[in-house]
């Protein structure tokens, strides 16, 4: 039996308490329990922002980087035991799991070399000083990035334990401010493992990283005012963390994350059989099947010009029919099972109101193992474009998607997709210049992120579910109005910017 301990105060703590199931989504039975009671939140939270904080912001740039790097380094060599213990822990396929561990060790070893080449300071100048007057050049003024003085409160989704753990922390590590993370109990063992193997290679100095395996509890009860919260999950979680009495009181920031309903628009000159087309296929299969369709960028509306409908259908088909169900520790098989049972009920709860709106074109629903929680991929056609029920307002959030017919107009696929109140990424395919012109800029202010698939790039794409440490991830309205990574867009949350005005020389001497 799995028993996962909170790191907390530089100890490995077991809480107290009933328990909390930890159960296997392949074979729904219970692998472990958390327990979370008796813990000291409000301790551990202040111990981060006397400890941790402090350690990190006498460590420079590179030196923060550097750190980085050795938990890059950690993950990579401990890859083949976080592959298998994501299987029990998540359901995840061998692939699934690569996903998710690989891209926490490339998003480490990102942000280390952005240390790296930010060297030995230890703060970062916004632009150059500026004088404040016509008569004096002495006296000018000058924008600074300084980290806050808290802790950088990170609520995790139970779908990437691995990824999701390293993108927040790399962030606010090189930032100089110190990290206080809750993964999803459900998916907690990956996060728990990683950080033991971290602390075990002695690279967690004292106070800069925190676990805490539980659920929420009072835990937002303790911030203050120099804070800060990173949530990735449901919109509706979101809108709790964002409306918290202490956010709202000390105007904590806070990022969210959340779920969205993203698009795929094939452009009207795209036709059956050719690259562009082929393009979107794969992108479209692979986020279906992916992590049994449980990812935050996947395609959920594929919004195609209707004589390009039945030969969609027919491919993805085609496509799904190869991605077998089942255990995922078999090779064999592309598709593991949802990560809890109340995802599995939800998820089927949303197919069951799809089919009762629209047509099911491909998919057996009761085409899955009896044990575990899985579900097989379906694919449905609504028809109405922004009319269309519930696929604008409604993630099914597993592996379903649901394609939408328009008349092939620019203008007609931005209000269909918009309809969605934003998303993190869509995905468009064209090789019309001028069709594409007017799309892809009505499509951009409703995304974190628009990807454009064509003949010229069909076989270099990485697909518009990858989220790489470079581009900025996140998404306005219903996709949480936040932005994480993007290089070092993504240290902003937590930096505090502010202008110095004085001396030009004084500020030199006493900020280099």
């Amino acid at each position: 039996m799995y028993t996962p301990k909170s790191f907390l105060k530089g100890q490995w703590t077991q809480g107290s308490g009933d328990g909390i199931d930890l159960v296997n989504p392949t074979t729904g039975e219970t692998i472990g329990h958390a327990f979370d009671g008796g813990l000291d939140l409000l301790g551990a939270m202040a111990w981060g922002r006397e400890h941790g904080g402090r350690a990190l912001r006498q460590m420079t740039f590179a030196e923060r980087g550097a750190l980085l790097k050795g938990w890059s380094r950690v993950i990579h060599n401990a890859r083949d035991e976080l592959l298998d213990l994501a299987c029990v822990d998540s359901g995840n396929t061998r692939s699934d799991g690569k996903f998710d561990v690989d891209g926490a060790a490339g998003t480490l070893s990102y942000y280390a070399y952005l240390g790296k080449t930010l060297g030995d300071e230890r703060i970062l100048a916004d632009g150059e000083a500026e004088p404040l007057t016509r008569s004096s050049a002495r006296m000018v003024g000058r924008h600074w990035y300084v980290p806050r003085r808290g802790v950088a409160v990170h609520i995790n989704a139970f779908n990437f334990p691995a990824w999701g753990l390293a993108e927040k922390a790399a962030s606010a590590i090189l930032a100089g401010v110190p990290v206080f993370v809750k993964p999803a109990v459900e998916a907690s063992l990956v996060a728990a493992r990683i950080v033991e193997l971290w602390h075990e290679a002695d690279l967690i100095p004292d106070g800069a990283l925190q676990l805490y395996i539980g659920e929420p509890r009072d835990l937002l009860d303790h911030l203050q005012a120099q804070d800060v919260v990173a949530f990735t999950g449901s919109g509706e979680t979101g809108r709790v963390v964002r409306t918290h009495p202490r956010v709202l009181e000390l105007g904590i920031p806070v990022n969210v994350e959340a779920d969205s309903v993203n698009a795929a628009v094939l452009g009207p000159d795209v036709q059956a059989g050719s690259d562009t087309f082929f393009m979107a296929i794969g992108d479209i299969v692979r986020d279906m099947t992916q992590k049994a369709g449980q990812k935050c960028t996947a395609i959920r509306r594929i919004v195609a010009p209707e004589d390009l409908v039945e030969p969609l259908v027919e491919m993805l088909g085609e496509r799904l029919a190869d991605a077998a169900i089942g255990d995922p520790a078999d090779k064999v098989h592309r598709v593991g099972p949802l990560a809890t049972a109340a995802q599995q009920r939800d998820i089927n709860a949303g197919i069951t109101a799809l089919a009762a709106a629209h047509e099911r074109v491909w998919g057996d629903p009761d085409a899955c193992p009896n044990a575990g929680f899985f579900v097989a991929p379906q694919l449905f056609v609504a028809r109405g474009g922004v009319d269309a029920a519930l696929v604008h307002e409604r993630e099914v959030f597993g592996p379903v998607a649901s394609i939408l017919p328009y008349s092939g107009d620019a203008q007609e696929a931005v209000d269909i997709v918009a309809k969605g109140g934003g998303g993190l990424v869509c995905s468009v395919y064209s090789d019309d210049r001028g069709w594409s012109a007017d799309a892809i800029p009505g499509l951009m202010p409703w995304h974190g992120r628009v990807v454009w698939g064509s003949k010229k790039v069909a076989n270099q794409g990485v697909g518009p579910g990858t989220v790489l440490p470079s581009f900025v991830h996140g998404g306005p309205g219903a996709a949480g109005g936040g932005e994480e990574l993007g290089g070092l867009r993504g240290l902003r949350l937590y930096w505090q910017r502010t202008a110095l005005q004085g001396d030009r020389g004084l500020i030199d001497k006493i900020m280099s």
